[in-house]
C-alpha cells in the first residue's frame, strides 16, 4: 500500500505522463464520436461533452506535473488539428467541416498561452482559467439549451438568463475550489472568485465566432492573478 501511495506522489516518467493524457484524451474524443454516430444526441451536446471532457485534462496535467514544453506542444497540436477540421472532415463529432466558428481553434489556443504563461511558477491560474471556461461555458449553453425561457440579445447574439445564470455560479464555483486548495485567506479567495466569475459571464456573453473560447480562460486566469496578489 505504502508503495503505490508513494507511486501516486511521485512525478512518473515522462512516456507515462504522455500515455495518461493522451488515454484521457482519446478516450474523452472517442466517446464524441461514438455519440455523434449514434445519432441520439445532437450535435451541439456532443461539442459540450467534449470541451468538459478535454478541459478536465488540465488537472490531469497538475497532478502528473506534465513539464511546461509538453503543454505548449500539445496545445500547438490540437490547435492545427482544428484549423484542418474546419476544411477536412477530421473529428466530425466536434466540428463541422465549413462551421463559422472558430471557437474549438481558441479553445486549444488558451491552453498554450495559459500554460505557457503560469504552468512553472503559479499553475493555479492556467487552472482557474481552463476550468472556468470547461465547465462555466459548457454549462451554460446545456442549460441555455435546455431550459432557457427567458433570451436576451446583446450585440446580436442571442444567450439566456439561465444559461449566463449558470456561467456566473459554475465560474464562482470553480475558481473559489482551485484558489481555496493554493491560498490561505478565505475571505481572499471569496472575493477573487466573485470577480472572476463576472468577467467570466460577461465575456462569455459576446461568443461571436467563438473568441469567448479565447477571452473567457485568459481574462479569467489574469482576474484572478490581480485579485489574490
Amino acid at each position: 500500500m505504502l508503495s503505490v501511495l508513494a507511486w501516486f506522489a511521485s512525478v512518473p516518467p515522462l512516456w507515462v505522463q504522455v500515455a495518461i493524457a493522451s488515454l484521457w484524451v482519446g478516450g474523452v474524443i472517442a466517446l464524441a464520436e461514438t455519440l455523434n454516430q449514434s445519432g441520439h444526441v445532437g450535435s451541439e451536446s456532443v461539442r459540450k461533452i467534449v470541451h468538459i471532457g478535454i478541459g478536465n485534462v488540465i488537472l490531469l496535467a497538475w497532478w502528473l506535473q506534465i513539464p511546461t514544453w509538453l503543454g505548449v506542444s500539445a496545445s500547438a497540436l490540437f490547435s492545427l488539428m482544428a484549423l484542418l477540421s474546419y476544411r477536412l472532415p477530421i473529428l466530425p463529432g466536434i466540428n463541422s467541416v465549413g462551421r463559422k466558428s472558430l471557437g474549438t481553434f481558441f479553445y486549444a489556443v488558451s491552453f498554450g498561452v495559459l500554460i505557457a504563461r503560469f504552468w512553472d511558477t503559479q499553475p493555479q491560474y492556467a487552472i482557474v482559467g481552463i476550468l472556468v471556461m470547461t465547465w462555466g461555458d459548457g454549462l451554460a449553453a446545456l442549460v441555455g439549451k435546455q431550459w432557457g425561457k427567458h433570451p436576451y440579445r446583446l450585440w446580436g447574439i442571442e444567450k439566456s438568463w439561465e444559461g449566463s445564470g449558470t456561467m456566473l455560479v459554475a465560474s464562482y464555483g470553480v475558481c473559489f475550489c482551485v484558489l481555496l486548495a493554493t491560498s490561505a485567506s478565505l475571505n481572499t479567495v471569496a472575493l477573487a472568485a466573485l470577480g472572476v466569475a463576472i468577467a467570466a459571464t460577461s465575456l462569455e456573453a459576446f461568443s461571436k465566432y467563438g473568441i469567448d473560447n479565447l477571452t473567457v480562460p485568459i481574462a479569467s486566469a489574469f482576474v484572478a492573478l490581480l485579485l489574490t496578489q
